[in-house]
């Protein structure tokens, strides 16, 4: 589980902006461009830049994964930023305030991060032999690579390499949201769990978007760079 909160408005303009069709990059060349972060912070050892030449993980790798996305500074940086925004809200108010209060806040957000990295990433995809891995499609129309990245969080691909629903991120995500139960003691009712379920589900599926059109974005930042380089060099 990889957090990310992404406006609907940001999503379509992503989408929108990009052109009609897109040549997807070699295996190899994919996987050496691959960045481990987006946007310099959100880490992102999970994404598969193609489908070429598929090859399911061992449990071990699939552990490796989660482990790699929960150890991260990355993470470490969101769950401190998640933190803050929390005890301002004043979300648990058996935490309280002041040091020790956010550092319970920063400890329960860590623990999301964690938990729900191990659960959706390595435990129930190692159980229901499911690959945790997003496999960006790289082609194709803005609306069509959208609606590809929205539809991962409901549809994944097994070992066998087939297609199967997503039962690893839901299942996951809910077996993390009940062991929040354990620290969250403000937050214990269904619906609120519930709320909660969708939200960690609603994230992810934004996370995949920015990993679907990162690299185009990365390309225009570049293009943008060169031309501004370009025109203070000019006399």
């Amino acid at each position: 589980m990889t957090l990310l909160a992404l406006k609907p408005g940001a999503v379509l303009l992503i989408a929108a902006s990009l052109s009609p069709c897109q040549a997807p990059l070699s295996a190899q060349n994919a996987q050496e461009n691959e960045s481990h972060h987006l946007l310099w912070i959100i880490p992102n050892y999970r994404t598969s830049p193609t489908l070429t030449d598929y090859s399911p993980l061992t449990v071990r790798e699939k552990f490796r994964i989660a482990g790699e996305d929960s150890w991260d500074r990355g993470t470490v940086a969101l769950s401190a930023l998640f933190a803050v925004t929390a005890q301002a809200a004043n979300s648990n108010r058996s935490f309280g305030q002041g040091t020790a209060g956010y550092a319970q806040y920063l400890g329960a957000s860590y623990g999301d991060f964690v938990v729900g990295n191990y659960m959706s990433e390595a435990v129930f995809p190692g159980l229901l032999h499911q690959d945790p891995r997003y496999f960006r499609r790289g082609a194709g129309s803005g609306w069509s690579r959208l609606r590809y990245s929205l539809s991962q969080s409901f549809i994944t691909r097994g070992d066998s390499g087939h297609i199967q629903p997503n039962y690893s991120e839901w299942l996951g995500n809910s077996a993390a949201v009940a062991i929040s139960n354990a620290y969250y003691a403000d937050h214990r009712t269904a619906h609120e769990a519930a709320t909660e379920l969708c939200v960690q589900v609603g994230v992810d599926a934004a996370a995949n978007v920015l990993k679907e059109f990162y690299p185009d974005l990365e390309t225009i930042f570049r293009r943008k760079h060169r031309r501004e380089k370009s025109s203070s060099s000019e006399p």
